[in-house]
């Protein structure tokens, strides 16, 4: 599993109009071929009376699985340009389509370039873009009595909180960095004069959002 990566947020779309032609880009996070294909396929049957449904994709922790479609433009005037954008923004697991409806004036190739280029970079602004960042998952079990400072100090800390459980005792589930599990622990323990249990969990990806 990767360390830290970049990727779109969810899923999203933006339109934008050049020589009275509209191009609709479509981004979505796609983390197989699979949902990749689906996705693309599900934007094509949508706008099946569109002109060109062009695509793009970035699968896979190297980019081992990447694909461009023209769907009808000119070779390398619409399918590599999407993915070129990806690349450049250093995006993974990411898939676009752009939809096309002719508005009767041709670009060129070097305007469908610019026009296929933008509509991806819009529609992944439009989107939104998040660092994921993988993490421990540290649980912090208390007495209701050490919430308050547990809390406080956790919050003013480098270690994000991802939730709070309030059962018979308070369990804050803390990301944790896998290089300072045993600081945190020793912090914990001090904090709270060895009165919390501290658990060990899985891994998952922290997200939050990136600059473009």
């Amino acid at each position: 599993m990767l360390e830290c990566y970049t990727t779109v947020m969810k899923e999203g779309h933006h339109e934008i109009n050049i020589q009275k032609s509209r191009f609709i880009g479509f981004v979505k996070r796609c983390e197989t071929e699979e949902e990749a294909q689906t996705f693309i396929q599900s934007i094509k049957k949508k706008h099946s009376d569109a002109t060109h449904n062009c695509s793009a994709y970035l699968i896979g922790e190297h980019d081992l699985i990447q694909k461009a479609n023209d769907d009808g433009e000119p070779s390398g005037t619409a399918g590599v340009p999407m993915l070129d954008v990806l690349k450049k923004m250093k995006l993974k697991d990411t898939a676009v389509v752009v939809t096309r409806y002719f508005g009767g004036t041709k670009l060129g190739a070097g305007g469908l370039i610019r026009a296929y280029s933008s509509a991806v970079s819009e529609a992944i602004k439009a989107t939104g873009v998040v660092k994921r960042e993988l993490m421990q998952e540290v649980k912090v079990t208390a007495e209701y009595t050490l919430l308050g400072k547990l809390e406080n100090e956790i919050r003013n800390s480098d270690h994000p909180i991802k939730k709070v459980n309030y059962l018979e005792n308070v369990e804050i589930v803390v990301y944790v960095k896998k290089n300072d599990i045993d600081e945190f622990k020793k912090w914990i323990i001090n904090l709270t004069s060895d009165k919390a249990v501290i658990t060990v969990g899985s891994f998952s990806y922290m997200e939050t959002i990136a600059d473009l």
